[in-house]
């Protein structure tokens, strides 16, 4: 450290992540409680404070890393909370990150080792200080990302029906959408391609599996569902 700024207030600054995952239909964020004081009990976010050798894109890598045990996961910056009185403890500046897994691919073992649980959005808890806004902020990024480029696909496993792409649309927009409509969008995209095989998990008849086809999406990037 150096001796500039001697003078100046000092500020701590964090990152909080908010997870999202997609399962039974459902869109969820992944949350637990707090295990520190102030608001010890609390449901919160998963963050962590900012080491002095590291950037903040670097930090949110380390603490959704320690969390899922996951690398090279989509996350974005959702924005920079500092209300004076945002934490009793000090005076803290936290930049929240959304991120989106395949709850399927979390190893649940690491899950309740850090006492955290999928949560649906539709029925979350109160959460300490800021997060719920932090929580409706990404929410509205992502449902306006979601229409122009193909990040929901990383919710989804490898191989999926049009039903369950629907029904993902549909959670992280918060409305139904029209059955004939959405597939004949779909139908038009040559990146999202169909497949051979056929899923009969909910009908003897099945449902033939889809999948993306990110080569083909990245010669012609034209997205809009």
């Amino acid at each position: 450290m150096t001796s500039f700024y001697q003078d100046k207030t000092k500020v701590l600054v964090s990152v909080d992540c908010i997870i999202f995952g997609f399962d039974q239909n459902e869109l969820k964020i992944l949350i637990g409680k707090r295990q520190m004081d102030p608001g010890r009990g609390e449901w919160s976010l998963y963050g962590g404070f900012i080491h002095l050798d590291e950037g903040i894109d670097e930090a949110a890598d380390r603490v959704l890393y320690e969390l899922t045990g996951m690398r090279n996961v989509y996350m974005r910056q959702v924005g920079a909370f500092g209300s004076v009185d945002r934490d009793p403890g000090e005076r803290v500046v936290s930049i929240a990150y959304y991120a989106l897994i395949n709850v399927k691919q979390y190893d649940d073992e690491l899950r309740e080792q850090h006492g955290v649980e999928w949560v649906s959005i539709d029925n979350i808890p109160p959460l300490y200080s800021d997060h719920k806004i932090m929580v409706e902020k990404a929410r509205r990024i992502m449902k306006e990302k979601i229409r122009t480029a193909p990040i929901g696909f990383t919710l989804l496993p490898s191989l999926f029906t049009l039903t369950q792409l629907q029904h993902l649309y549909e959670a992280v927009n918060g409305e139904e959408l029209d059955k004939r409509n959405f597939r004949k969008r779909v139908k038009e995209m040559d990146f999202i391609e169909k497949t051979e095989l056929i899923d009969k998990t909910y009908s003897r008849r099945g449902a033939y599996l889809y999948r993306f086809n990110k080569k083909a999406y990245n010669e012609d990037p034209n997205f809009k569902l």
